[in-house]
């Protein structure tokens, strides 16, 4: 296996203290939340108060002014344990910086230091009943009133949406001008007419909120305005690339996870006289498997390089999201065939892993709009 080089003895000794807080605070309880549809708030809590929400952020907004590895290390770390109902990632990674690049002083200050101590647990709100990957599609319209935006549409497939106390909602405000007219708006926890529908029972990720929201005359202030008016879907396509790269990174590691798991069970699992592992089948296609996400993980640590640096374009971040996610795929599938019939029962890791992995494809943009977007780079632009 290729040594790693993008992580400093720190990263390391962070590495180990997340592990040790997920095996502490989410792994006995995991299985719980799965019957819930939801984790604890608590566990927001403990997260804040050890460090672990928004370490990316300034010191000055409530966050430790770390790098982006320190959540590279806990997306991998999240992934290893298959506790895939812990929303840290998209709070910190994702609403975070949306705040921090285009909020307001107020915004920032009154906003990053509540999330980074897990009192306010934020989401964001693009995807629609009517509109998914194509984010010019929305039909949520901000219409201004004085000092005020009317807000009124729907929402579905809110990750951390059940707890949402701060959601950035993506709505036309000038509809006429298609993606020209799109902002991103501050909605809050009790404002009149902000109403969360039911949780959505997912396939996977069963641990994991995920939520519609319905808006109904929502008079949002105008100082809930996320960065400049109209120009919301530039924010979007900046920031879209490290989203990306988020699923990309927790793809690989999923897939690492799995043939780890896998590789356990074969050793002990015995059929007809010997262990599952004494196959040829097994080690060949075990082997394949581990070489294709070993390449799979070069390129994740090389686009993890390009980040830091503020060099991912949109077509490869599309590349590495596509690509590990289909790998992933591969991999639990096969994993699964390797499991026999245990590879289906819910109480093994592999197979919730099986059903956790299905969505990767889809949220983030579907893979088919990465192939679409890699075009475009290549000049080959369709419709």
């Amino acid at each position: 296996m290729i040594d790693r080089t993008l992580f400093s003895d720190d990263h390391k000794q962070f590495r180990d203290s997340f592990r040790k807080f997920l095996e502490r605070e989410v792994v006995p309880f995991h299985a719980e939340w799965e019957e819930q549809g939801f984790v604890d708030r608590r566990v927001w809590a403990k997260a804040g108060e050890a460090g672990f929400l928004c370490p990316s952020m300034p010191e000055e907004y409530g966050g430790a002014g770390a790098d982006r590895l320190y959540s590279v290390v806990m997306m991998e770390e999240v992934a290893r344990a298959n506790t895939s109902g812990i929303g840290f990632s998209l709070h910190s990674e994702i609403v975070a910086p949306y705040i921090l690049h285009y909020g307001t002083d107020e915004q920032k200050k009154r906003l990053l230091p509540a999330m980074a101590r897990g009192e306010l647990v934020g989401a964001i709100a693009m995807s629609e009943p009517a509109a998914g990957s194509d984010l010019q599609g929305i039909q949520t319209t901000a219409v201004l009133d004085g000092d005020v935006y009317v807000v009124n549409g729907s929402k579905t497939f809110v990750t951390n949406g059940w707890h949402a106390d701060l959601v950035i909602t993506v709505a036309k405000t000038n509809p006429a001008a298609g993606a020209k007219g799109t902002s991103l708006l501050l909605l809050e926890r009790g404002m009149a007419g902000f109403e969360k529908g039911q949780r959505l029972k997912k396939v996977g990720m069963k641990a994991q909120d995920t939520s519609e929201l319905f808006m109904n005359d929502v008079r949002v202030p105008r100082a809930n305005l996320l960065g400049e008016e109209n120009k919301g879907f530039v924010c979007l396509m900046t920031e879209l690339p490290w989203e990306r790269l988020q699923i990309a990174i927790a793809a690989v590691a999923g897939a690492q996870a799995a043939i780890e798991w896998t590789v356990e069970y074969v050793r002990s699992r015995k059929v007809f006289g010997t262990t599952v592992a004494s196959f040829q089948n097994t080690r060949f296609t075990l082997a394949e498997l581990q070489t294709e996400v070993q390449i799979a993980r070069v390129f994740v640590d090389k686009c993890t390089e390009l980040l830091l640096e503020n060099k991912l374009d949109t077509a490869t971040a599309s590349m590495a999201k596509y690509w590990c996610t289909d790998l992933q795929g591969k991999v639990v599938d096969a994993c699964v065939q390797l499991h026999g019939g245990y590879g289906y029962m819910w109480e093994y890791p592999i197979a919730r892993a099986f059903a956790d992995a299905r969505v990767q494809r889809i949220y983030g943009g579907t893979n088919e709009i990465m192939k679409e977007l890699i075009t475009r780079s290549m000049g080959l632009g369709g419709k």
